[in-house]
């Protein structure tokens, strides 16, 4: 069934007068409403949990068929809504959580175990069945909130094909970036960023190897968090790499975005390594502590020209003129580094060692999800890419190609060389970002839009994008900072910091 059945058939149920009457009533706005201002609507029933689903609900029949951020809704989202509101009313324990009664949308590679697909965007995936709830939807169930369905993404977070354009996938099609359509929406995190954007939804969830948080949350002015590798669990997650993998928040705030980090970290037995390496970094009373309105005095803030590092060209320099300005009258120091020893040995490293590391570990960790699919009509990479070739119309394979999977396709587990690009990847991070942080004792590094990408998500570090300005075009672009694995109360303190010094964000007009 297609998203605008699933939205017709839900909203035949839907009193669309009586909902906006009670809105004008109520002289409440949920557009643009940050999850505070929603749970205080909540409370002061001026709102409830069945309103704001229907408004979401309405939002994207009216704006989906042309920005495509959604890829399905949840049929049951309104019964969840009216749950919620039974809760709220009863004072059950549950009801007290930051999230209970909000909507999210998920990013369509993150499994739930209910009628919604989890299909990375490919036809490939469809009418597959998981085995159970991806560990960050267990967690957000268990914060109260409601699934309003899957966003759609560059398909298989864009690890297919190199030629196929951003932000696309056979499922979801063309997402188109609120902002101005013809501009790049990045991704692979495209939806998930396009309907928070967009208003479609307050809250959702992207994904991460190489940028697909960062870049989204740059391109669509919103806030993204990319949270250190194993501090999220990536179980019931389509993967790409389980060294790179991380799973974070996009929303419009920065304090939207760690409230659901909080409720999202932890360890998880279905990821058990990586989550119990990572809950060391977990702070005690959880990151709201850190949402600090002069978190940026005192803070040092590494500069740099050099590509993959910094700003590289005198263009960047002057868009961010304004956001140095600001981080210095905010009690920031900007440390101008003019020299990275090593550079180009390191550059060297991370391009060729990424490529490389990455096919292999794409094709052992696809064939272990799909082999624990409980059912999929595709139970290996290598028939995925005969699927592509079988539906080539319905997957553009004619178009896009599949280079990525047949590159990956070739590779025989961790090899020699595999070994050697590890090891080069390892030491990459190690003699360039570690040792630039920890020689100029920098509390983050700042970097545009998602230029720091490739740096990041090959050393698992985290990062907070956050709104920073808007070209004259009127394309959105962010600043993204970047800091050692388990800087996250530090990013947090920076990030708010800047928003609440700037507050540039503004919604798109549609």
């Amino acid at each position: 069934m297609t998203i605008s059945n699933v939205l017709k058939c839900v909203l035949l149920c839907v009193f669309l007068f009586e909902f906006s009457f009670a809105v004008k009533r109520h002289q409440f706005s949920i557009r643009e409403a940050t999850i505070q201002d929603l749970q205080h609507a909540f409370k002061q029933n001026k709102l409830t949990s069945r309103e704001l689903v229907e408004f979401y609900l309405r939002e994207i029949q009216k704006h989906n068929p042309v920005l495509h951020g959604v890829i399905e809704v949840n049929p049951d989202a309104i019964k969840d809504a009216v749950k919620a509101d039974q809760e709220r009313k009863a004072k059950a324990p549950l009801s007290r959580f930051p999230l209970h009664g909000i909507p999210v949308l998920l990013k369509d590679n993150i499994a739930t175990k209910d009628k919604l697909n989890t299909t990375a965007g490919s036809y490939a995936l469809l009418g597959s069945e998981v085995p159970r709830d991806a560990g960050v939807v267990t967690r957000l169930r268990n914060a109260g909130v409601i699934i309003l369905g899957k966003a759609s993404l560059s398909e298989w977070s864009y690890y297919r094909s190199s030629s196929a354009p951003s932000g696309w996938s056979a499922r979801g099609g063309q997402g188109v970036n609120p902002y101005l359509p013809g501009s790049s929406t990045c991704g692979s995190s495209s939806g998930s960023a396009i309907s928070v954007a967009a208003n479609m939804v307050a809250v959702s969830l992207g994904t991460e190897t190489s940028g697909s948080i960062i870049c989204p949350s740059s391109a669509n002015s919103v806030v993204g968090i990319k949270p250190t590798v194993g501090l999220t669990s990536r179980a019931g997650v389509v993967p790409i790499s389980p060294r790179q993998d991380t799973v974070g928040p996009i929303c419009r705030t920065v304090s939207d975005a760690v409230y659901v980090l909080d409720a999202i970290v932890g360890f998880d037995r279905n990821d058990a390594t990586a989550t119990k390496k990572a809950s060391k970094y977990i702070p005690h009373g959880g990151y709201t502590q850190f949402l600090n309105p002069d978190g940026l005095r005192g803070k040092r803030l590494g500069i740099t020209n050099y590509i993959a590092f910094g700003f590289p060209g005198f263009n960047y320099s002057q868009a961010f003129s304004s956001s140095f300005k600001t981080l210095r009258q905010r009690g920031a120091l900007l440390v101008k580094i003019q020299k990275i020893p090593e550079y180009d040995n390191i550059t060297r490293l991370l391009v060729y060692g990424e490529g490389i590391a990455l096919a292999a570990e794409f094709k052992i960790a696809l064939n272990a999800y799909l082999k624990h699919l409980v059912t999929s009509p595709v139970r290996s990479l290598s028939e995925v890419i005969a699927f592509n070739n079988k539906f080539s119309e319905l997957e553009n394979t004619h178009k896009y190609g599949q280079d990525r999977f047949l590159e990956a396709e070739k590779t025989n587990g961790i090899g020699k060389s595999e070994k050697e690009a590890l090891l080069g990847l390892k030491a990459a991070s190690h003699f360039g970002f570690e040792k630039l942080m920890k020689k100029y004792k920098l509390d983050a590094l700042v970097t545009p839009m998602a230029e720091v990408a490739l740096v990041l998500g090959v050393g698992g570090y985290p990062a907070i994008n956050v709104p920073a300005g808007y070209e004259e075009s009127g394309v959105p672009y962010g600043i993204c900072f970047g800091g050692l694995k388990g800087s996250e109360p530090k990013l947090i303190e920076i990030a708010y910091g800047f928003e609440r010094a700037t507050m540039i964000r503004k919604p798109p007009k549609l």
